[in-house]
């Protein structure tokens, strides 16, 4: 994806535009009609906020403190203390694109006008991101209700020009100077305006997002992986024929992945040479039902973009003002939708992993591996070959099944049981996180245990699928040969990984 202008306009934005920005330091810019609708609302907004009638989260306090009316004079200190009390987050820094991709969809639901906040607060969070500034935003803080209150607090305090930041280069440095640098004057925020800034699921949008482009890649590289491991393990290729598919059991993904995985193989001549006189009658699930498990990490992905889709849509705020003008209290912020889906796709992911590792250890094993070397060693017994990078795999595998337990399912209360039930949602995103990642390499050692057996194979040669993917594989792996230092190597296909083929 190359870098380029995202516009944000009332109607929203794409979740590629989310990844562009995210990831790629796509340019941000406000349409003229989004800054003119901000200001329209605003302008009701202060003209409640004159009224005599309290008005929740412009003329009160917050949370279980809402029956409080604030004086006038106490509202632009009330909307600083909100931010800084509520940039609470412990814990390791967040990575970079998910603040980044967070900052966006705030700025996205202040530009759709149905925040009430000034223009000012919209056009200074698009000025940090094109900078290039990025919140220190911590691990811990959000229970996703409410909004992901803490991580979006840590962004806030950014644009009144405190709190903690990293410039461009991922150095940590004062914020007053990494604004003056970049000509951004920071935001006294007025009525309203706090909450509009930390009220939303926008750290558990974004990552859903991020998981959603890491996982529809990576299900493509577990079609195309896996069936190098059946041209390494002679295993067939007919039962990914479309008649045992679609014909007989129409899940859409499973049918995509068998299509993948019968195109990878056709033509291969290590498939054809085996094709008569072979006494196995049928290959292992672990080969034979890989479209079938991969499948169902795409059907799970569709449904995950259906939600993710309507979260982008969404303006969530609490209190929301509404076309009508009527400034309300809702529920919107609840992070459930999100959170389930969230849980949803690493149960699959988890899956593919736990099936990939089953291959990687089937080639390994002289007794199951239709005659390669033990562990693919050059020298077995002088040398371990991949031995151990099957435990390595193994143990990662193991920590997605522990991280595949649900954390929307959990609820612990909060603002003395005003927050009765919260969704957890940020938590099922971070751990989503780290399933992707250990997707990402217990894929990358079986590509590279695939490639040594098919190698191993010669002078039977693969189908172009494989040969492709062997070519890119030693421009950063060199092949079989004795025992050497194998996490360099295994990282780099890892690596390989993060981008398309």
């Amino acid at each position: 994806m190359t870098t380029h202008t995202v516009t944000i306009n009332s109607a929203g934005i794409t979740a590629d535009e989310v990844i562009a920005v995210a990831r790629f330091d796509a340019k941000v810019v406000i349409s003229e009609s989004a800054l003119a609708g901000m200001a329209a609302t605003r302008a009701h907004i202060e003209s409640l906020a004159g009224g005599v009638v309290p008005v929740y989260g412009i003329s009160t306090g917050f949370g279980a403190l809402a029956n409080r009316h604030i004086a006038v004079e106490d509202r632009v200190q009330l909307q600083k203390s909100l931010v800084r009390s509520h940039a609470a987050g412990m814990g390791p820094a967040v990575e970079r694109e998910v603040v980044r991709a967070l900052m966006l969809l705030r700025l996205k639901t202040l530009a759709s006008g149905r925040t009430g906040a000034r223009p000012v607060v919209a056009e200074t969070m698009a000025a940090i991101l094109n900078a290039g500034i990025t919140p220190l935003v911590h691990e811990f803080g959000s229970l996703g209700c409410s909004g992901d209150l803490a991580p979006l607090a840590h962004c806030a305090m950014v644009l009144m020009g405190e709190g903690q930041a990293f410039d461009k280069q991922g150095v940590q440095r004062p914020v007053p100077e990494l604004l003056a640098e970049a000509g951004i004057t920071p935001v006294e925020l007025r009525e309203k305006e706090g909450l509009a800034l930390i009220n939303g699921t926008d750290g558990m949008l974004g990552m859903l997002l991020l998981a959603i482009d890491d996982l529809e890649r990576l299900a493509n590289y577990a079609d195309k992986i896996a069936a190098m491991s059946v041209e390494g393990l002679l295993g067939t290729d007919q039962v990914f024929r479309p008649e045992l598919h679609s014909d007989l059991r129409p899940h859409p993904g499973q049918a995509v992945s068998a299509h993948n995985m019968l195109s990878a193989l056709a033509g291969s001549p290590i498939v054809a040479s085996h094709r008569v006189g072979d006494s196995r009658v049928q290959d292992a699930y672990s080969l034979r039902c890989a479209p079938q498990v991969t499948g169902g990490l795409r059907d799970t992905l569709t449904h995950a973009s259906l939600v993710a889709g309507r979260e982008l849509a969404a303006a969530i705020d609490n209190p929301v003002v509404l076309e009508s003008g009527e400034v309300t209290s809702n529920g919107n912020f609840h992070g459930a939708p999100v959170a389930y889906v969230l849980d949803f796709l690493a149960i699959p992911a988890t899956d593919v992993g736990s099936m990939s590792e089953r291959r990687t250890d089937r080639m390994l094993d002289q007794n199951r591996s239709a005659g390669l070397p033990p562990f693919l060693a050059h020298d077995a017994g002088v040398d371990s070959g991949l031995m151990i990078a099957q435990y390595t795999q193994a143990g990662l595998v193991s920590d997605s099944k522990r991280l595949s337990n649900p954390a929307s399912v959990d609820s612990i209360p909060s603002s003395a049981m005003q927050e009765d039930h919260v969704s957890m949602g940020w938590h099922a995103a971070r751990k989503l996180r780290k399933v992707v990642d250990n997707l990402r390499m217990i894929l990358a050692i079986e590509y590279t245990a695939a490639a040594r057996a098919i190698e191993l194979r010669a002078p039977l040669e693969p189908g172009q699928s494989a040969k492709q993917m062997i070519a890119r594989l030693r421009q950063v792996v060199p092949g079989s040969g004795p025992d050497r230092f194998l996490a360099p190597e295994l990282e780099a296909a890892a690596q390989l990984l993060l981008t398309e083929a």
